[in-house]
């Protein structure tokens, strides 16, 4: 990775969350002046930290004098650029870089896994980091997912990084260099940071092959339309290798001259499955055997609140799905079923378009439980197709009224669409309620 030979000597950090705070201490491990400030509150378990390491910080304002004073100013991928301080910083000439750019300085000649796309980040990232963990390979996980790449630099050096990194992440970047870049797809997200233009997020997206050469290897999707159109309009340096859902072949997928068999997985759906291809290609490009990766497929249990089997009972399978709070994960989602649902929907709309999803809920949804402040576009929507539409107003509710609409054979799938801020904390949050009240049920 790309190592400066000149070190700010007055580094502030921007936001004191994970990314913040992994770069402070980063910063800190290599003697530079820091300083964090966060406009909101820092959690304790941050403060915590930059106390013990007699890190200065500030909370609830930021001290513009004292920002502006900085040689380089490292920021959190929650920050847009449009923010007062930041367009301050710019103005002034001074350096703004995300913690991803800062942290790939100092990682000498580590082996980076750079994943990035709107759905299946995490998923993929944990079972390429699974593969290359289970055939023995010096690794680490981080970025967008656990704990930031500037935290994991401060411990035991690894030869190989798998990270997940968002489109913020790489926003600020400008010498960032993965050895392997993946793209899983592009779909509309998070537009109201790129001025409502699907270019400028694509564009983002795209930011992880920017500085790739020649012998670097970039996986991307060939069946998104978003990354074929990107792609006929630039020069590919990389090595680009195409992945493909036509290559698979009901629960076996191929992979160069390799077979690979997710029947013995908890891995499914074609969305699972692609995800499995990006990271058997990234095993396989860095050395690790057939029997190894099929192995490592066997053993890996996804993260929770994806597609996470909570229990079946009654002959009834519910499954876990909050983390899905887009209209293409629901998409991905309904797909996958081969059971008879009732799809627990709703929270806080983001703009959604439910029309891709007309299809399978006609096919295979038999009944809607609701689950929202309000659910009338919802209900709007899906009024002609679907006689059973349920309002409820909390986990237990929508638990209940699942249990008595499905019937052994069938599966409850909470599966929101939406974001989860009216009626919980986050995704988390409301993917642990349910799964607390379907185990009442037993």
């Amino acid at each position: 990775m790309n190592t400066r030979t000149h070190q700010p000597t007055n580094t502030i950090i921007l936001g004191g969350g994970e990314s913040g705070v992994g770069a402070a201490l980063l910063a800190k491990k290599l003697g530079f002046e820091i300083f964090v400030s966060d406009k909101g509150l820092i959690l304790d378990k941050y403060k915590k930290e930059l106390i013990e390491n007699a890190i200065p910080y500030e909370e609830g304002e930021h001290s513009f004098e004292k920002i502006l004073q900085a040689d380089e100013i490292i920021k959190s991928p929650g920050i847009p650029d449009k923010v007062p301080i930041i367009k301050a910083a710019l103005e002034k000439g001074i350096p703004v870089i995300s913690e991803i750019e800062f942290a790939a300085r100092y990682a000498g000649d580590a082996v980076i896994i750079g994943i990035t796309g709107s759905n299946g980040k995490t998923t993929t990232t944990k079972l390429t980091y699974h593969l290359l963990q289970t055939a023995g390979f010096d690794v680490a996980m981080g970025g967008n997912v656990g704990y930031s790449f500037a935290r994991l630099l401060t411990e035991v050096p690894k030869k190989y990084y798998v990270l997940e990194i968002s489109s913020f992440q790489l926003d600020n970047i400008i010498d960032f260099r993965p050895n392997i870049s993946m793209i899983l797809n592009i779909t509309p997200d998070h537009l109201d940071r790129y001025d409502y233009k699907l270019e400028n997020y694509t564009n983002s997206k795209f930011n992880i092959i920017k500085n790739q050469q020649v012998d670097d290897m970039f996986l991307y999707n060939i069946d998104n339309e978003n990354i074929v159109y990107h792609l006929e309009d630039i020069t590919l340096t990389p090595k680009g290798i195409a992945i493909s859902e036509k290559i698979i072949d009901g629960e076996l997928l191929q992979v160069e001259k390799s077979t690979f068999d997710m029947s013995r997985t908890t891995l499914k759906g074609k969305h699972n499955y692609m995800n499995a291809l990006f990271a058997i290609h990234a095993a396989k490009a860095l050395g690790v055997t057939d029997d190894a990766i099929q192995k490592g497929l066997e053993t890996f249990i996804n993260a929770p609140h994806r597609m996470e089997l909570v229990a079946t009972i009654d002959g009834v399978e519910y499954i876990n799905d909050s983390k899905a709070t887009n209209v293409d994960s629901v998409f991905y989602a309904l797909q996958a079923m081969t059971k008879p649902i009732v799809w627990i929907v709703g929270g806080q709309d983001k703009g959604n378009d439910y029309e891709p999803l007309l299809h399978f809920v006609k096919e295979k949804v038999k009944a809607i439980v609701c689950m929202g402040v309000d659910n009338s576009k919802i209900i709007d929507v899906f009024v002609e197709i679907i006689d059973d539409i349920i309002e409820t107003s909390s986990a237990k509710e929508a638990v209940e009224m699942a249990k008595e609409l499905s019937q052994s054979g069938d599966v409850v799938l909470l599966s929101p669409a939406c974001a989860s801020f009216d009626l919980f904390k986050n995704y988390e949050d409301r993917g642990n309620q349910f799964k607390a009240e379907v185990m009442k049920l037993k």
